[in-house]
């Protein structure tokens, strides 16, 4: 049996799914209800030290949904907590105390100066919570006093107050980074300078979800107005796999440990973050959408996949899939793909040949005999992938490898052998590029 507990950063909890520091969080009855549910920790949502945080009384949400109304992202405004420190402190010493084995970290966001994170450091470290995580991503609202990605997209910043953290608390310090900058890695690198025992990423990217045409009021809004915010959910899970990606595969911070997050909504999506360098996973717009429960199919279905692929601890496949992530530079020219339909699986919707011929390389029929027949030609097809990720039929549409030997009849050149070492390899056009990575301080 595969064995789910995760060890983050000394951190033990009975499994890696912990939910993100967001309305899930808000308070002890939800935490609760998620431990009881089978979460193995929770970041609780962000506290500050301003006592006028208000939220709107309208709208706070918003939805982007699939043509089948599946939610792909969700935008909120909603602001840290509303609630007192004071209250929130008594409610997370009640919590960790009554569930010792569960990781509870505590997301802080105070304004960028020493005395305030002087303040409230001891005030977290007092309720016996695991650890605190500095909310420097937040798009919407704090940034605009000064906080959350207004720290977050100022390196100097990121690495100032998380020296400051370190110097006045004794817990572990996670680094919530914001993904609205340019390079991810920049942050990183930062948080990493200041001491971060980890990095979570990503939170939220700012958004305006859409407009009223009716109305000519952007959507949502309070009264007549509205403000950007934060989007979320399962439309954002590639961009956040991305930067995963860029940090893990970055020498400085290779070994920087990471907490994944961003439209993480199964079991697979947690698999694929831990997979590109993540030690475990935080959920929230997936248990806002389908409720606690959803545990069980993440536990089950990770639990399966391990014992499947003989893997006993979430640490033998932790950034196993990091090293088939590379620059464009370094991608093998010598490889040959050709499309491949399955007549057998196929419904004659023709989404294939409609994609190919209006907008790549016009390689697959559309009749044959006078019937209706999908059929790729090889001599065309240049291994796109367009057809295979149109088809609404799983499989029906796979990519075959030529091997070496086989003739492409595209070129009508034999495939050759991979390459050793394709980057000097004279079909590389960039053989003689610079092959370090830039990343300019």
């Amino acid at each position: 049996m595969a064995d789910l507990t995760s060890r983050f950063l000394g951190i033990h909890s009975p499994n890696p799914f912990w939910l993100a520091s967001a309305p899930p969080t808000d308070k002890e009855y939800n935490v609760v209800r998620a431990f009881e549910a089978g979460w193995g920790g929770v970041v609780w949502k962000t506290l500050g030290l301003d006592p006028h945080v208000v939220n709107v009384k309208g709208p706070r949400y918003s939805t982007l949904r699939s043509p089948d109304r599946n939610i792909m992202g969700l935008n909120n405004i909603e602001l840290i907590t509303d609630r007192s420190l004071d209250v929130n402190l008594e409610e997370i010493a009640r919590v960790k105390r009554n569930w010792p084995d569960r990781a509870l970290i505590v997301s802080l966001m105070v304004p960028c100066d020493e005395e305030s994170w002087k303040f409230i450091l001891p005030l977290v470290e007092q309720t016996g919570a695991d650890g605190v995580e500095l909310n420097f991503g937040c798009p919407h609202g704090m940034s605009e006093r000064g906080m959350g990605a207004a720290v977050g997209q100022v390196p100097e910043y990121i690495e100032m107050v998380t020296r400051w953290c370190k110097q006045y608390c004794s817990l572990p310090v996670i680094v919530k980074l914001t993904p609205n900058v340019t390079d991810i890695r920049y942050p990183a690198q930062a948080a990493q300078r200041g001491g971060a025992d980890a990095v979570s990423l990503i939170n939220t990217i700012n958004s305006v979800m859409g407009v009223d045409l009716n109305a000519m009021l952007m959507s949502p809004h309070t009264g007549n107005q509205g403000s950007h915010g934060g989007y979320c959910g399962p439309a954002v899970k590639p961009i956040a796999l991305n930067m995963v990606s860029e940090i893990g595969r970055t020498s400085e911070t290779r070994n920087l440990p990471i907490s994944g997050i961003g439209g993480i909504s199964t079991w697979r999506d947690a698999a694929e973050f831990i997979a590109l360098g993540c030690s475990n996973v935080q959920v929230c717009t997936a248990v806002m959408v389908h409720g606690f429960r959803i545990i069980d199919d993440m536990l089950s279905g990770l639990s399966n996949f391990m014992d499947e692929a003989g893997y006993t601890s979430i640490a033998d496949f932790c950034g196993k899939a990091l090293p088939s992530v590379t620059d464009w530079r370094y991608l093998n020219l010598n490889h040959v793909s050709k499309a491949v339909i399955n007549q057998a699986s196929c419904i004659q919707c023709g989404k294939c040949h409609i994609a190919c011929e209006d907008t790549a390389h016009q390689a697959i029929t559309r009749s044959k005999n006078g019937q209706r027949y999908y059929e790729v030609k090889e001599q065309d097809c240049v291994g796109c992938n367009l057809c295979v990720s149109i088809c609404p039929i799983e499989d029906c549409i796979t990519l075959r490898t030529l091997a070496p030997g086989e003739v492409d009849h595209r070129t009508g050149e034999v495939v050759r052998a991979d390459s050793a070492n394709w980057t000097q390899h004279p079909n590389n056009p960039l053989a003689e590029a610079d092959t370090i990575r830039p990343l300019v301080e």
